[in-house]
């Protein structure tokens, strides 16, 4: 199959398991099955035979930044980019309704983490870590555990 029908399925394959984040509160199991292994492995899994297929023939690298924008230039190469993405970002998110579940942390709260995760990935991990640090301390200071 060629990069771009790739691209094309791997889009409603992520937003499948970001839209069971977002409703975690309902099927927190099914949830934790889907988006931190299931979704992920089949991404990983695209990931690998791309950069399996593709890797050896690529120009570029991760020695200069023009390098790795060389790098990006093939499209095999720059759809493995994406999958690797969409694979940790997810499981990232996953991690983040599993811990917030584990403190206590109102879904509602989350959710704002979740888009920042899926849309800028570090910023909705950063903002996660900041929730939690704030919650944990609101937390301690009423007299519920942390």
């Amino acid at each position: 199959m060629d990069p771009d029908n790739l691209f094309l399925l791997s889009g409603p394959l992520a937003m499948a398991g970001w839209l069971a984040l977002a409703a975690s509160p309902f099927a927190p199991r099914l949830t934790q099955l889907l988006a931190s292994i299931v979704i992920p492995v089949i991404l990983s899994l695209g990931y690998t035979a791309l950069i399996l297929a593709h890797w050896s023939g690529a120009e570029g690298g991760f020695n200069s930044l023009a390098d790795v924008m060389l790098l990006f230039t093939n499209p095999a190469v720059a759809l493995a980019g994406w999958l690797h993405y969409l694979a940790f970002d997810l499981f990232v998110g996953a991690w983040e309704v599993r811990t917030a579940r584990r403190a206590a942390i109102p879904h509602l709260l989350v959710l704002p983490c979740l888009v920042l995760t899926f849309l800028f990935g570090p910023i909705g991990l950063l903002a996660f870590l900041g929730l939690r640090l704030v919650h944990g301390r609101f937390a301690t200071q009423s007299g519920a555990p942390a």
